[in-house]
């Protein structure tokens, strides 16, 4: 019965929902045979396109979370909890945004592909991407710069700033301006 039930009620809480979101977002592990992708996605109706609490996107976020142009982010469907984080702001009109797949992005963090020029702050500086590798964890309350790269299997610990690239897998990194704190152990024994 509850597999029957669930048979009829998931096409149709997805024909409401990709009449709202570019339906490439709408699969993956939230989405296929589970009711938490489309609770997510119904909770994003309400309070962006509806109320207009908050830009709507072409993906279900959180009212909190900011995101200057989605079509400059670029990530797997399998992420979309990356959007759910309350305060993340993801400031890219001027480049874009990678992050890889089974990435963490936690609250309040900053990802940031353009600063203001100093001496005139109305305007930017030219936008550089930013990419953040796979299996990645961005701690809380911290900020990552303009055409910074994150190698695969990277944690930035909270509170840090990230204003240079880190390429090397399997490391912490912390502080501001962030550096390698420690390399993580199970990282190195999978590659001897």
């Amino acid at each position: 019965m509850k597999n029957k039930l669930k048979r009829l009620v998931l096409p149709i809480l997805r024909s409401i929902v990709c009449l709202f979101y570019d339906k490439q977002y709408i699969r993956g592990r939230y989405f296929d045979d589970s009711y938490l992708g489309y609770k997510i996605a119904l909770k994003s109706i309400w309070a962006k396109n509806i109320l207009r609490l908050n830009t709507p996107q072409k993906f279900p976020t959180a009212i909190n979370c900011h995101i200057s142009n989605g079509n400059n982010v670029i990530f797997h469907p399998d992420d979309i909890n990356n959007f759910q984080s309350p305060g993340t702001y993801y400031q890219n009109f001027k480049a874009k945004i990678f992050l890889g797949k089974g990435s963490y992005i936690g609250p309040n963090v900053g990802i940031i592909t353009a600063n203001h020029i100093i001496g005139n702050l109305d305007q930017h500086d030219e936008g550089q991407d930013v990419i953040i590798g796979e299996q990645c964890w961005i701690g809380m309350n911290s900020v990552i710069l303009p055409g910074v790269v994150l190698g695969n299997n990277i944690v930035v610990a909270a509170g840090s700033v990230v204003n240079r690239s880190f390429t090397e897998s399997g490391v912490i990194i912390g502080g501001a301006p962030a550096k390698i704190l420690k390399k993580i152990e199970q990282y190195e024994n999978i590659h001897e």
